[in-house]
Formats: structure tokens, C-alpha cells, sequence
């Protein structure tokens, strides 16, 4: 067959064709007919047409008229041009020669021809498609064939049978998938096989779009499907063909665009996920890591020892050599998957319409949206392991394409210093789907902020919009009721349930796509000329278009509402910001939380290795007579090698694919993303209320995550610039975990509690101490703020941290009576090493001398949170002791004890906290001078005694309850509460001036319930004396051993912690039980014998004061 230049016209329109002669002496191959085209004016035509004399122009008056050329091609590439000189219905294009027209079919309306219609812009081949640009009169057009004629009409007629089996799954599956699968076989990168591209411009060509579509959809899933379920392979052959195949289709523009708007979301995730194989040996790890490693040296304390022998570090080292062969598999697979995710945000494909990473943006927010409406319905959230993976992809793509940005415009900020500016927090471009805000619910803030939008950011608030949008918050909480908001997030209307993600082997295909409500955004109006204010209104998530992102003349885009504190100049692509907003709600939505999950692995690895490490112990201690006993332990010993095996192969893959460096770099840089936002966002003042509360959720918890989940191999201390970003968030912390523009509880709570974690290290301490003076200062000022104005519990414990390691007998990490009982976790904060601030410690010391106020409001408060603390201790016990010793069976309920060691321990460090005042600012207790010294000594001898007559009485309940060791009630202890009050005895009695001594002495010898036996009972003495004598005492023995029994225990001494108190502290308790001995004697001395001499409202105190004019008497 061969192809004719053919054009059909209806009614009286105009043409003038122009065909490409033949050269006058050559034949040309692929071309039949004379040398000069002209139009075939005897037998190629239909219908009443007038040609002109040199048979180039032709004008139709009939309907569709038609007529060809006298030249036919058959190979090769050809055009022909064709100059339109009225308007109106005209199909120019190709045919063959048997192809027959008539009044109502011409060009492009038989299985043997196809044509354009320039008027109404569309193709022809006996169905219509859109296609091309809009030719009008004047026009020029030129209409080339490229290829094989008769090849393409042959695909013509075989598409046109072939089409409807394109769109059949199994199929597709089946043939097509397998058939583009074996171009690639050949290996190579994927730009050296053309083939693919030119398919998919065949498809777009000969199939209808609905075809095209149906089949594109059904490929892109069977690749999916065939991604996620395929085995894993040492050289993960499966998934890196898959991986490439994908990356060949959506490397055709107009593919891509329509993969991304209709078919890849929410599912384009799984192409990120590379999931760890379940057994070692069908993953080949065998292989690759031949001998496996795990630590074989712990310390007391069960903490990896550094220590180990030569076979262990050859070891060791092989293991490693074999991760590192597994690590260059995996970032094979990584590479591809970054490529897909680039092909995705590339924003300079405009030729077919919207770019794609506009569409990208779009389709990524409301996966985000999804994500963050759901969190109360796991199974219709993306899988928090596939979040993972595609965080990191993502992060690599953007700092790709911030970088490349950078190179064009030196002017833009470098990637390492990327940020999120604030506007995007207060301008509506950017939806956050009702995710809490630092200061408030949006809408409140809309309308208590709306002066400093309009002043600082230019924007005015449209009143009828916060009308609208309070109304709308008013409906969420009558539809809601009492019900919390999970992590801040409430569900969005109009998301249909849907069945657990990705858990059938189809994916669910089509109908998994869920139908959401539309996300409403404020974008500005773009008036006429540019007003000072910029009035902002709504805008569906799929309304926005590149200018909305990008801006044009006289529109930032994103970054309208500029405030005056952030500076002017370029960041990056506007588009890139919002992307890198996206990626920092995704770690606060799953990925922190996953990434705490794996690492259950290594501690299983752990766990393990000290089971077989005692195991081995006990073979080598086992008697030769008990060989049924060695037998077993053998058999433990192989059953712990056999899972440790296992278990550090998996850990190799785990570490390889989430824990590696350049992961922990990935989260390090999230890191500072968020500090550096929040530094910005902090610059704007009142409109730091605006900032998503996830920011700061996110800086603590990525923090957190590269401290306590990532290897040891990876030191944190090598990542570039680690001191100066942990002296920025330090300052982040201490500013605001007391700033009045955070309303949200949970938010506060979760700063204090990272605070209070911050300051039990010793490089994050120092940290705190390298801020700015002024920030320390403050930070302390809100430290010592009263305690019934705000939750005081982890106030009270950073001041602890603070003195850990100063007071009186406060140098251990873990209790005396606990030392032979591992910890679940020696890395909890409360189990580090005392590391005292003796900066911050002045700090105070001068706040609370110069703030006599503060001062005295802060002292109250600790003693009334301490009276507070101690009597619910004491009633919880009597009610434990009292169901103890009950005759039937019973059992106390395990939140009563968590809550009664709760009370103990709060009381434990609000004494400490009155210790490291008394040591000091002994001053507010003892300068009399000072309004309130007189009554806050008085209280703190009445709570002092207090504590000693319970915690001191031989047998009585508190000595009970302790000898229980119930659990639950593991810290609660002799030791802990009795040095904590010998502390402020011996600062206040011993340490002070002599005048101080002597007003501490008076004071406390006067209180109704000082007994001087529960002072001697500190160093053993007092009542219990005689029992010591009939009994002899071991001083060797610590209280609490469960060697001793019960009626041969030991009273409590504080002699018997020679490894915890020093000799000098020591004598100091000696030299106060000393002088308390005389001074007692002397107050017994002059107390009055006569009642009359007794103050008449207390009858503890002699008459010190008499009251005028009424003469009434009393005490002070």
C-alpha cells in the first residue's frame, strides 16, 4: 500500500497546496508519481470542485468535497504544506490509493485514511480525537508523515482491533508488561531504549484516550503489584527491572502527566518501599554476610562494653565488609527510585498543559490530607514503613533540584540552609487541614490577629471568610462533641472507608480511590493595581494553577505577605517550599513513629546476646556431675547463636535501608529545616502563632530519633555543624517551653518533657549552656515561677538535674537497693550519669536573691506541692498495707502503686529541690530581715519532721510497706528520702553562720513534732540501739538485700553507704546529731512547767508575744 496527499473540504473554502517536488534527475526512493505534485483533477476526486489552472488551488462547493494528489509515498519521511485561505471545515491528511470518499465521507473518516481538522482542532481515523492547534485563515500548516506509510496504516487496522484487549488486566499483565519488560533486558540505562517511548506515542496516536488510559492504568498497576509482591533476590534483580520499566514509561511526557492525575496516588508510595525479607535465606543474606556479629561484652549495668578481643574485631570487621556488599545492592534500587520521584517533580515539561510537579503537589497534599484526616482509622493510612522509604527519596530529589536551583541563581538559598518562610503559615496558600496551630484553632487566631496581618504581613483578613470559617469551626465541635483530636488532626468529611491499605494482591485498583472533600485555601485577589493591603479569599486544593504556587508580575505566590523581619531576598523554586512543608508534616504523621518501631531489632539483637553471654557463663560454671543440666544449657546456647544469626543479617538489611549514615544525615537535615523555620517564624512576633504546632514536634523528635535509634557506628558527633545545632535547639527549647504565644497544652508538655531530657546529658547540657546569656536567664526565671499556676512535675525535675551530682549523698545514677536488677533501659534520661550545671545553679542563686517575691512565691509553692506529695504517699501506703495484710487473697491494683511511687518520688525530688535552694540562697531561710524567712523556715522544719517521724519509726508503716518489695514500689526506699532532708539538716545546721545556726536550731527544736530518735536514726542509733545490741549488724550488708531475713534486717545507717556518702559528709551528720543532742537539752531545760506559760492557741510554745491594746498572749 502507499500513501496519497489527500484533502476534503465542506462548502466553499479555499486551499493552496504545495507539495515537495521530486528532484528533476534523481529518483527518489519511497515516492511513485510525476516529478512535480500537483492535484489530481481526473480521477482523485468527489464532489464539485473548482481547481485553478496550475492545478495548486482548489475551492469545494459541495459537501465535503475531496480530492488527491497525483503522488503516492511508501517509505521514508514526508510533507506537504497547505496554505488555508478562507475558514471553515477542512480534513487534510493521508490516504490510500483504494480508498473511496463520497458526499459524507471523506479524509480521515475510512479505515484507510487519517487526517487533521485544523477548525475544530481535532485528528481523524474514522473516530475523532482532540489533537493539535487551531489553524486559521492566512494559516500555513504542514502535514508530514514520519516512518513507515504502510507500517502505519498496517498499526491503523491492527489498533484498531487490538485496542479493547489493551484494557483487559490480565492481559496487560500477562503480555504487554512482559513484552516492555524484555526490551529492557538488554541492561543499560533506560534513555538507550527508545522503543518504549515511541510505543506510548503510538498508543496516544492510534487508541482512543479512553483506551489509552484504561490501558496505562491497568499497566502501572500490574507493575506495582508486581513490585510489591516479588521476592527478594541477593542482587535484587525483580525490583530493579520493575523499577526501570517504570521509570521508562514515566519518562513519555504525556504519560506521566496523566499517570500522576488520575492513576499513581495514593499507591506511587509502594514503588518507594524496599521491604525487608521475613527469612534470611530467600534473600540470599547467607551469602552476602557470611559470618555475623554481635556484642559479646557488657558492663554491669548490661551496656555494650568498647573492650574486645582480636577474633572479635576480625569478626566484626567481615561483618561489616558483608553490610557494606548489601548496602551498594539496596542503593541501586534507592537510585532508580529517586530518578521516578525527579521525572515527578520536573516543572519545565509545559508542552502538553500543566507541568508535573504542579500536578505532583497537588495529588501530595491530598495524600497528606488523607493521611492526617485518618489517624483514628489505621487501615485506611499509608503504611507507616512505606512513609519512611519515601521520605528519603523525596528529601533527595528536592535538595537535587534545590541544588540545581542554587547553580542557576547564586542569589537563592543553598539547600543545607533551606527553611520554610512563615508566610506560608498565615497567607492560606498552603492548607494544613485543620492541624493545630501554636496558638490556637485558626479561625481564632484569624480573628484575634487580624490588626497585625494587616500591619506586619499586609493582608487583610476578608470578614465575611472568618465569619464563615468560625461558623464551620462552631458545626466540627457540635458534630464532635467531647471527642479528642488525635495528634492534633480531625477527620475530614466525605473520606469513604475503605479496606486495609494494600492488603489484597490487586491493590484494590481503581475503586481504592477515595472520594475526599475538597480542602479550602485562601488565595489572593488580584486586583488592577497593586494595593498596599491584599485581600485573601478560598481556593480548592485542584483550582490552584502554577501561578498560584510560582507567582507572575505583582504576585509572590507562596511567599505572599512578606513580613518586614524576613529578609528579601530569593529562597528556591516557590514550589520546592511547599513540597519541603509536605515532607516535614510526613516524619510528624509516621515516619518518627516507625523509625522507633525497627528498632526493636537491634534490641532484640541485645537481648539475645546477654542470654547467650550468661548462658556460656553457666556451661562454664556448671559441676561435671549435672550433665543433664549441662545439656540443657547447651541446647539454650544453640538456640540464641541459630536467632542471633538470623537476627544480625536482618539487622544488616534494616540498617542498610533506614538506620545507614545517609539516612541519619536525611533526618539531621529535617532537623535543621525546622529549627531554622522556626528561628524565621520566631522573628515575625504575634505571628509565630501561626506556625503548625508539627514543626516543633518534629525538630524534638528528630533529635530524639538520631540519638536513641540510629547505630552507635554512626556518632552524631561527626555530623557537619552538630555543636552549633544543638546549642540552636537548646535555644529553641528553653525560649519556649514558657512562651505565651504556645496555647496548646500538649504541645507545652511535650517541650517541657524535651527540656527535661536535654539537661540529663552532658553534651546537650553543655548545649543549654552555650546559649545566650539573656536566654538562660530567662530560662530560669520561668523555671522558678510558681508551681500552681502550671504543671510543676517536670519543672521540678530539670531543677533535680541541675543539682544531681551536688547535694548531700546525690551522686549515684541508680538507687543502692536496685544495683543487682538490670534497668529495661539504660538509656532512659533518669539513668544517666549526674552532670550538674553549676552555670545555671548561679543563675538561680541570683534570681532568687535579688527576687525576694519570686523568691518567696517560688519556696511556697514547693512546700505546698511537697506537703501535697507526701500525704497522698502516706495515705496510699496505709491503703497497700492494709490490703496486705487482709486474710483473703487479694491483690492491689497495679495503677494504685505506680501512683503511690509517683507521690514518692515527687517528694523525693521536691526535697532536693529545697536542698539546692538552701544551699545557694540559705539566705531566704535564715536572714530574717527578709519578710518572709521566719515563716518559711517554720514550714520547712514542720515538713522536715514530718517526714522524718514516718520515714524514721522503727516497724511502723513506711518500714512495712518497704519490706513488701512489691512491684511497682521498686524505688521506694530508706535511702533516697532520708539523705535528700539530711542534706537541708546538715546545710542549715552545720554549714551555715553561726547566727543562722542558731535561729535553724531554735526553729526546729520548737516544732510540736521534732523527735530527736528520728535524727539518731541516721546513723543507726536512737531506739533501735538496744535491738542492734541483742543483734550484732554487719555493717558490709545493704538495706534491702534479700539474703537477710526479714526478723535478722538491718536498720537503716548511713554508714552502710560508704560508696555513696563521703567521709566528710559523714562527719557532718555526726556534728549535727551532736550538737541537736545539746541544744534538745537545753530547750528541755527551758520549757515551762506551768500551763499558764504555754501559748493559749497552741499549747506547744512558751509566750513570746503579747498583743496591745487587748493584752492577749501567744506565741511568734
Amino acid at each position: 500500500m502507499s500513501e496519497l496527499l489527500t484533502g476534503t473540504v465542506h462548502g466553499p473554502h479555499q486551499t493552496d497546496t504545495r507539495a515537495c517536488p521530486r528532484p528533476p534527475d534523481q529518483p527518489v526512493d519511497g515516492c511513485l508519481g510525476p516529478l512535480t505534485v500537483v492535484l489530481d483533477h481526473t480521477s482523485g476526486f468527489e464532489g464539485l470542485l473548482f481547481v485553478d489552472d496550475d492545478l495548486l488551488g482548489v475551492i469545494g462547493h459541495s459537501n465535503f468535497s475531496s480530492i488527491r494528489a497525483t503522488t503516492c509515498v511508501y517509505r521514508g519521511k514526508w510533507a506537504y504544506e497547505v496554505l488555508i485561505s478562507s475558514q471553515g471545515l477542512m480534513q487534510i491528511g493521508w490516504c490510500t490509493l483504494n480508498c473511496r470518499f463520497n458526499q459524507e465521507e471523506g479524509v480521515g473518516d475510512t479505515p484507510d485514511s487519517y487526517a487533521y481538522d485544523g477548525n475544530r482542532v481535532r485528528k481523524w481515523n474514522v473516530t475523532t480525537t482532540n489533537y493539535g492547534k487551531e489553524v486559521l485563515e492566512k494559516d500555513s500548516a504542514c502535514w508530514s508523515l514520519h516512518g513507515e506509510p504502510t507500517i502505519l496504516v498496517t498499526l491503523v487496522h491492527i489498533f484498531n482491533y487490538f485496542a479493547p484487549l489493551m484494557c483487559k488486566v490480565y492481559l496487560v499483565e500477562d503480555v504487554l508488561m512482559n513484552f516492555l519488560l524484555g526490551i529492557l533486558e538488554g541492561g543499560g540505562s533506560v534513555d538507550e531504549h527508545p522503543l518504549i517511548q515511541q510505543l506510548l506515542d503510538l498508543f496516544w496516536l492510534l487508541m482512543e484516550d479512553y483506551e489509552v488510559n484504561e490501558c496505562l492504568k491497568q499497566l502501572m498497576m500490574s507493575l506495582l503489584r508486581a513490585y510489591r509482591f516479588s521476592p527478594i533476590i541477593p542482587d535484587l534483580g525483580f525490583q530493579i527491572h520493575y523499577l526501570r520499566l517504570t521509570t521508562a514509561i514515566l519518562r513519555h511526557e504525556k504519560s506521566r502527566k496523566y499517570l500522576l492525575s488520575n492513576v499513581l496516588y495514593p499507591f506511587i508510595v509502594v514503588f518507594f518501599y524496599i521491604k525487608t525479607p521475613l527469612r534470611v535465606k530467600e534473600a540470599g543474606l547467607e551469602e552476602l554476610i557470611p559470618t555475623t556479629w554481635w556484642p559479646t561484652r557488657f558492663d554491669k549495668e548490661g551496656k555494650e562494653s568498647k573492650d574486645e578481643s582480636a577474633e572479635e574485631r576480625m569478626r566484626r570487621r567481615a561483618y561489616e565488609r558483608g553490610c557494606q556488599r548489601l548496602k551498594k545492592r539496596i542503593e541501586v534500587v534507592e537510585e532508580l527510585q529517586v530518578q521516578i520521584l525527579k521525572l515527578m517533580l520536573n516543572n519545565k515539561d509545559k508542552g502538553t498543559g500543566e507541568a508535573s510537579r504542579y500536578i505532583f503537589l497537588n495529588k501530595f497534599r491530598k495524600f497528606l490530607q488523607e493521611n492526617a484526616s485518618n489517624r483514628g482509622h489505621p487501615t485506611a493510612l499509608c503504611p507507616p514503613e512505606y512513609m519512611v522509604c519515601f521520605l528519603h527519596r523525596l528529601i533527595t530529589a528536592v535538595r537535587s533540584y534545590w541544588d540545581e536551583g542554587k547553580m542557576k541563581n547564586p542569589g537563592c538559598v543553598s539547600s543545607d540552609e533551606a527553611y520554610v518562610p512563615p508566610q506560608l503559615f498565615y497567607n492560606g496558600k498552603v492548607d494544613y487541614f485543620d492541624l493545630q496551630r501554636l496558638g490556637g484553632l485558626l479561625s481564632h487566631l484569624k480573628k484575634t490577629l487580624k490588626d497585625d496581618l494587616a500591619s506586619k504581613a499586609n493582608i487583610l483578613m476578608d470578614p465575611a471568610e472568618i465569619q464563615a470559617t468560625s461558623m464551620d469551626d462552631l458545626d466540627e465541635e457540635e458534630e464532635s462533641g467531647s471527642a479528642q483530636r488525635p495528634f492534633g488532626a480531625v477527620a475530614m468529611g466525605g473520606a469513604l472507608a475503605r479496606p486495609s491499605w494494600l492488603s489484597s494482591p490487586t491493590l484494590g485498583r481503581a475503586n481504592r480511590f477515595l472520594s475526599t472533600a475538597a480542602v479550602s485555601l485562601m488565595t489572593p485577589r488580584r486586583p488592577l493595581a497593586p494595593p498596599e493591603k491584599v485581600k485573601v479569599r478560598t481556593l480548592a486544593v485542584e483550582q490552584r494553577t502554577e501561578e498560584d504556587i510560582e507567582g507572575s508580575h505583582g504576585n509572590d505566590g507562596l511567599l505572599l505577605g512578606r513580613p518586614l523581619e524576613e529578609p528579601d531576598h530569593p529562597i528556591t523554586e516557590k514550589s520546592l517550599l511547599e513540597i519541603l512543608d509536605g515532607i516535614v508534616m510526613m516524619y510528624n504523621l509516621s515516619v518518627h513513629q516507625q523509625l522507633g518501631k525497627m528498632v526493636v531489632v537491634s534490641d532484640d539483637v541485645h537481648e539475645y546476646a546477654v542470654a547467650l553471654k550468661d548462658t556460656e557463663e553457666k556451661i562454664a560454671r556448671c559441676p561435671a556431675r549435672r550433665p543433664d543440666i549441662l545439656e540443657e544449657l547447651q541446647k539454650s546456647q544453640k538456640v540464641f547463636a541459630e536467632k542471633l544469626n538470623h537476627l544480625s543479617r536482618r539487622l544488616a538489611w534494616i540498617n542498610a535501608t533506614i538506620y545507614c549514615k545517609d539516612k541519619m544525615l536525611d533526618v539531621y537535615w529535617l532537623l535543621r529545616v525546622c529549627i531554622l523555620t522556626i528561628q524565621h517564624a520566631d522573628n515575625t512576633g504575634t505571628l509565630f502563632a501561626f506556625t503548625p504546632e508539627f514543626y516543633l514536634n518534629v525538630a524534638m523528635n528528630s533529635y530524639s530519633s538520631l540519638k536513641n535509634y540510629f547505630s552507635p557506628s554512626n556518632c552524631m558527633d561527626q555530623l557537619p555543624g552538630y555543636e552549633d545545632t544543638l546549642t540552636q535547639l537548646a535555644a529553641i527549647l528553653a525560649k519556649h517551653f514558657a512562651d505565651p504565644r504556645i496555647v496548646g497544652t500538649d504541645i507545652k508538655d511535650s517541650l517541657m518533657q524535651a527540656l527535661a531530657s536535654y539537661v540529663c546529658y552532658p553534651q546537650s547540657l553543655r548545649a543549654v549552656e552555650r546559649i545566650p546569656e539573656e536566654q538562660r536567664v530567662s530560662m530560669m526565671r520561668n523555671l522558678l515561677a510558681p508551681y500552681e499556676q502550671r504543671p510543676w512535675a517536670q519543672t521540678n525535675w530539670i531543677l533535680v538535674r541541675l543539682w544531681r551530682g551536688c547535694g548531700f549523698g546525690y551522686r549515684y545514677t541508680r538507687l543502692p537497693h536496685l544495683l543487682k536488677t538490670k534497668p529495661e533501659d539504660t538509656n532512659l534520661p533518669s539513668l544517666q550519669k549526674p552532670c550538674p550545671s553549676l552555670l545555671l545553679q548561679r543563675h538561680m542563686a541570683e534570681l532568687l536573691s535579688l527576687d525576694k517575691d519570686m523568691a518567696a512565691s517560688f519556696l511556697n509553692s514547693v512546700l505546698n506541692q511537697l506537703n501535697w506529695a507526701f500525704s497522698e504517699f502516706i495515705g496510699m501506703i496505709q491503703e497497700i498495707q492494709q490490703a496486705a495484710e487482709r486474710p483473703e487473697r487479694n491483690f492491689v491494683d497495679t495503677r494504685q502503686l505506680k501512683v503511690c511511687a509517683t507521690c514518692f518520688d515527687l517528694s523525693v525530688s521536691l526535697l532536693r529541690v529545697l536542698e539546692m535552694t538552701v544551699t545557694l540562697v540559705p539566705q531566704i531561710f535564715l536572714d530574717w530581715t527578709r519578710p518572709s524567712a521566719e515563716l518559711l523556715l517554720r514550714r520547712l522544719a514542720q515538713l522536715l519532721n514530718q517526714v522524718l517521724n514516718r520515714v524514721t519509726a522503727e516497724r511502723n508503716l513506711f518500714d512495712r510497706v518497704v519490706n513488701l518489695r512489691l512491684p511497682g514500689l521498686e524505688s521506694v526506699d530508706h535511702y533516697p528520702i532520708l539523705v535528700a532532708v539530711t542534706g537541708i539538716l546538715v546545710r542549715i545546721l552545720v554549714d551555715c553562720e553561726r547566727q543562722g545556726v542558731s535561729r535553724a536550731a531554735s526553729v526546729l527544736l520548737s516544732d510540736p513534732c521534732f523527735q530527736l530518735h528520728s535524727i539518731q536514726h541516721l546513723l543507726g542509733e536512737g531506739e533501735t540501739s538496744l535491738a542492734a545490741a541483742v543483734l550484732p549488724q554487719t555493717p558490709t550488708v545493704h538495706p534491702g538485700d534479700p539474703a537477710a531475713a526479714p526478723a535478722e534486717r538491718k536498720h537503716f545507717s548511713l554508714h552502710a553507704y560508704t560508696d555513696y556518702i563521703h567521709e566528710e559528709e559523714e562527719q557532718k551528720v555526726e556534728q549535727m546529731l551532736a550538737f541537736l543532742t545539746i541544744e534538745s537539752k537545753q530547750a528541755a531545760a527551758s520549757t515551762p512547767t506551768s500551763e499558764e506559760d504555754l501559748c493559749p492557741i497552741c499549747y506547744a510554745h512558751s509566750i513570746s508575744a503579747v498583743f496591745k491594746p487587748c493584752s492577749h498572749k501567744s506565741c511568734k
